[in-house]
């Protein structure tokens, strides 16, 4: 019998509970992995809230994980019993010790990446892929606004930013994160409780505007973030850390310069497993390279996932975050 994180209802932190978990035998198409780390991440906390509903209660949360293959089901040729892997995304499930797992939706993980490394860069890692190469393919020719760049998926989307030549802006609350996103890539941090974020983006770029703009705080910068763009630019939406974005009138992307808007998920963009090898290798492409450092700041048990949340809402952490069993 093993352990994991179980909430039964919707709430704070203080519905996560440690409990005595059996995670079963792989079925057919599954295989069962003893987790070296588990990765922290916001959508998280969206499922613990409610904010998105998990499918069903009492729940093991968690979207992202690193461990070893024990035992696989009827089937399964995806991995074999001893690999190690990594995934990101659905079914919820990762904050246990042991799981079952969707064999197609695991990723065998380089040598050169630890168990750690895994768990911390996969959701946010191909996360940032996306929004770079899938959402808006950005070139050297492109300058962009990326909120929360001190955060996990910001420090990742400014290194790889930069490799990719382009102009970053990034908005951050402290002079401490402005420092850290300034040593990953970003060129221009914002320190958004002392100044116009909007105001100085248009500064920055001469009046012309940034040709997209990356946000995952939500309510909180949504409408401003409009204002940082240039005609035809677009509006990725990626997350709502401060609340949900209130309903507008679309007329408005045409009143600010006919301008696009995405509200896209990395469960879509990975849903076919070749777009998640795919999503897969670029990331380790990169890291592999040192164009992008995936950096652990910090780690908490498992059994303490609770606090790991206080901190994460309370905007304590910096970059990556994993849960070790």
């Amino acid at each position: 019998m093993s352990n994991a994180i179980r909430i039964y209802e919707t709430g704070g932190p203080e519905v996560l509970r440690w409990e005595t978990h059996d995670p079963g035998q792989p079925a057919a198409g599954e295989a069962l992995v003893r987790h070296k780390a588990v990765g922290l991440n916001f959508i998280d906390v969206y499922h613990r809230t409610g904010t998105y509903p998990l499918p069903e209660l009492p729940a093991v949360p968690g979207m992202e994980g690193a461990g070893i293959v024990e035992a696989v089901g009827e089937g399964v040729t995806e991995v074999a019993v001893g690999d190690r892997v990594a995934y990101a995304g659905l079914p919820p499930g990762a904050y246990a010790e042991v799981r079952c797992m969707p064999a197609d939706r695991l990723v065998q993980l380089p040598d050169t990446i630890s168990d750690e490394e895994g768990a911390a860069m996969m959701l946010q890692g191909m996360t940032a892929r996306y929004l770079l190469r899938g959402c808006y393919d950005v070139t050297a020719a492109d300058t962009i606004l990326i909120h929360a760049a001190a955060g996990g998926v910001g420090l990742i989307v400014c290194q790889w930013a930069r490799h990719l030549g382009a102009t970053v802006i990034g908005t951050v609350g402290s002079q401490e994160k402005a420092e850290l996103a300034a040593a990953h890539g970003c060129q221009h941090p914002i320190l958004y409780n002392q100044e116009d974020f909007a105001e100085r983006t248009r500064e920055i770029t001469g009046g012309k505007g940034v040709d997209v703009v990356y946000d995952s705080v939500g309510q909180a910068t949504f409408m401003k973030s409009l204002d940082c763009l240039r005609p035809m630019g677009m509006m990725v939406s990626f997350g709502q850390a401060s609340g949900l974005v209130p309903p507008f009138d679309p007329g408005l992307l045409a009143a600010k310069g006919s301008l696009f808007l995405t509200r896209p998920s990395l469960m879509t963009y990975t849903a076919e497993r070749e777009a998640l090898l795919e999503h897969a290798r670029d990331l380790f492409e990169v890291v592999a390279s040192s164009a992008v450092k995936v950096e652990v700041r910090q780690t908490y048990p498992l059994a303490e996932a609770a606090r790991a949340h206080q901190d994460l809402e309370a905007r304590k952490t910096r970059g990556s975050t994993v849960l070790l069993p």
